[in-house]
């Protein structure tokens, strides 16, 4: 199995900056694509960046210019640099990952416990 902890929350206010961290661990072979979620209250969870294995990266267009998504692949571990943050950024942040346990095993979707992220205006 694998683990992703999350770390990196907090109350900011509008404007500021947070940079959150998830590392992954346990059984992996391999990680295809880590990513960022974000769930307000009273809404879906939403994709807000994912970067895949070579490097590539989509973002949400909310968040477009001001959050940064990058990636350890020694560590396990993705980032999420979040710049200019609004009271509307404001959510529980999940870290996801499509990995594989073992050679031989399938592609599985893993989750973080989550990490809440508030911003005051």
């Amino acid at each position: 199995q694998v683990q992703l902890v999350e770390s990196g929350g907090g109350l900011v206010q509008a404007g500021g900056s947070l940079r959150l961290s998830c590392a992954a661990s346990g059984s992996i072979f391999s990680i295809n694509s880590m990513a960022w979620y974000r769930q307000a209250p009273g809404k879906q969870r939403e994709l807000v960046a994912r970067i895949i294995s070579g490097g590539s990266t989509n973002y949400a267009d909310s968040v477009k210019g001001r959050f940064t998504i990058s990636r350890d692949n020694a560590k396990n571990t993705v980032y999420l640099q979040m710049n200019s943050l609004k009271p509307e950024d404001t959510a529980v942040y999940y870290c996801n990952a499509q990995a594989r346990p073992t050679r031989d095993s399938y592609e599985y979707n893993y989750w973080g416990q989550g990490t809440q992220v508030t911003v005051s205006s």
